[in-house]
């Protein structure tokens, strides 16, 4: 299933983080912090104005992005983890 979000939202995959052990001590998943990094996997069309036009998005499928701790809201499809936020969410483009 394809998912086109609207207007200024980005659909994003969230990229898995290495194995956290400190001191010794393997955390476990449920303690473990989601990972702040992502991939872009769809963009809206961009943020209508009110004078009537739109705003393109900077970022584009593929992009490597940093978003907030509690940004967004976490989908499920297809059976995969998803997370939609808002272009004025995201922090910025890991390049």
């Amino acid at each position: 299933m394809d998912l086109r979000p609207l207007h200024d939202r980005v659909l994003v995959r969230r990229l898995e983080e290495g194995e956290q052990v400190r001191g010794g001590i393997i955390i476990p998943d449920t303690a473990k912090e989601k990972p702040q990094q992502a991939e872009v996997v769809a963009v809206g069309n961009g943020k209508l104005l009110d004078s009537g036009e739109r705003v393109a998005i900077e970022v584009k499928p593929g992009d490597r992005i940093l978003f907030g701790k509690y940004s967004g809201s976490d989908i499920k499809l297809d059976g995969e983890e998803y997370l939609i936020v808002r272009e004025d969410e995201i922090l910025g483009v890991l390049e």
